[in-house]
Formats: C-alpha cells, sequence, structure tokens
C-alpha cells in the first residue's frame, strides 16, 4: 500500500506512471543496472532505457560508471521539491491569465452545471467553502449515512473545515438528516462541527444530498451513478432556501 501511495504521489508531481515506477525502484536499490530496475518496477527492459532518460532530463537520476558496469541512481529526494517549487512558481504565473479567461466567460446567474464522478462533485463542495461570506448560510437536507460512505475520510475532513469556515466568518450552517444511526451520532457532535442538527420523522429517505447557499444549489446524488448538479439561479436557490425552512420549522428538537 505504501508503495503506491508513493507512486500516487509522485504521478501527482507531474511523473509519468512508469517515471514513478523507475524512480522509486532506484531510490529502493540504489545504483542498479537497467536489468534490476527493470524487474524490480515490473517494466520491460528496453522500456526502462527511455525512462531513465526521460527522468535524467528531470534530474531525477544519474549514471555511474564502476569498471565496465553503468549503473543508474536515483538521485536526492530533495529534487521532488525543486519539481514542485518550479511548477508552482509557473502556475503563480499563469493564474492570472486562467482567472482573466473565467471572469470573461463568466458564470451566468441562471446557469446549471453537471458534475459526474466523485473526484469532481468533490471540487463543488470545496468551492462552496470558498465562496461563502459572512452573513451567509449552509443548509442541507440528505442522508449522512450514504452521504459519508461515498468516502469517509475525505467528507469528516471536509466537516471539520466546514466548521473552522463557519467560526472564521460567522455563518450558520443547518442540517436535516434522515434519521439513522449515524445521523443521531452526527447531532451528538454539534458543538464539534459547529452546526444544528435536526433529523426528519423516521421512515423518511433522500437518494440525494441537497445544499443551499446564497450563492448555488446542489444536487448531489448518491446512488450510482454518483452525479451532482449545479444550479445559480438566484429564484431555484430562494425557493428550496423557503421550502427548507418550512420543514426546519415543523421539527421540534
Amino acid at each position: 500500500m505504501q508503495k503506491e501511495q508513493l507512486i500516487t504521489t509522485l504521478e501527482g508531481l507531474g511523473l509519468t506512471e512508469n517515471e514513478s515506477k523507475v524512480y522509486l525502484a532506484s531510490l529502493i536499490l540504489g545504483p542498479a543496472t537497467v536489468l534490476k530496475i527493470s524487474r524490480a518496477a515490473e517494466i520491460k527492459r528496453t522500456t526502462v532505457y527511455a525512462v531513465v532518460e526521460s527522468l535524467k532530463q528531470k534530474g531525477l537520476m544519474s549514471i555511474e560508471v564502476r569498471g565496465f558496469k553503468k549503473l543508474f541512481v536515483a538521485e536526492n529526494p530533495d529534487q521532488l521539491e525543486t519539481i514542485l517549487t518550479q511548477r508552482n512558481n509557473l502556475f503563480r504565473k499563469t493564474f492570472s491569465q486562467f482567472k482573466e479567461l473565467y471572469n470573461i466567460s463568466g458564470e451566468d446567474d441562471d446557469s446549471i452545471k453537471y458534475y459526474d464522478g466523485l473526484s469532481s462533485i468533490k471540487t463543488v463542495y470545496e468551492r462552496i467553502l470558498t465562496e461563502i461570506r459572512p452573513g451567509g448560510e449552509y443548509l442541507t437536507y440528505g442522508n449522512s449515512q450514504d452521504w459519508l460512505a461515498l468516502d469517509e475520510k475525505y467528507f469528516l475532513k471536509y466537516m471539520k473545515q466546514r466548521a473552522e469556515r463557519s467560526r472564521m466568518i460567522n455563518y450558520p450552517i443547518k442540517l436535516l438528516l434522515v434519521n439513522s444511526e449515524r445521523a443521531r451520532k452526527i447531532k451528538r457532535q454539534e458543538k464539534n462541527f459547529n452546526f444544528t442538527v435536526k433529523l426528519l420523522p423516521k421512515g423518511k429517505t433522500f437518494t440525494s444530498n441537497v445544499v443551499i447557499t446564497r450563492q448555488r444549489l446542489v444536487i448531489h446524488q448518491l446512488i450510482t451513478p454518483t452525479r451532482a448538479v449545479v444550479i445559480t439561479n438566484k429564484s431555484a436557490i430562494e425557493t428550496q432556501r423557503e421550502l427548507f425552512y418550512v420543514i426546519w420549522d415543523s421539527i421540534n428538537d
């Protein structure tokens, strides 16, 4: 598992899958022949030659000659930090241009956008936190058990980040949850996560998680296929907000 995580990290730095495998194998082996690297990385020997050359160009491998043997050596992992710094510097130089392009295209007040797959949906949740301003609010109703089951580690972390942000800029978080064992546990953690929870009457359920803010309405389908619809129409948002409070006010703690 650790090896897979390291390879994933290397790929995140811009290395290809083969480059990641070869570099990691070389780190473990120390100075080694292409044959040994090939076996350790589980990549064809002929492919390793090209990969090594690519890693040399990135400053991540070098050649060491011992007698008549040519050995390949992984450079110090400090070089990975250098690569990351270079990528960050490049991003900072071009970020303003991306923002300009985005502002030109704009986001229509009546837009409806679709997001497929959990990774893209996570970006929707993250954006919600960055755009809420003082005086805003975070309202949601749904099935917390099914929502957390999609990626419990990620969404628990998200709940903590949401709590931190709400404390920082002072906005309320209100949750209407399907009555389940997990929802009851979440209700007992109101102070920890800085939210207020009300449980729906037993027997009621949802197959979607709905989030309402001043900026957008998010309908996140929890069943397969996992997808989300994001609506920025002010009228639709306000209607859903009013319906939320009709239900909220009808439930006594």
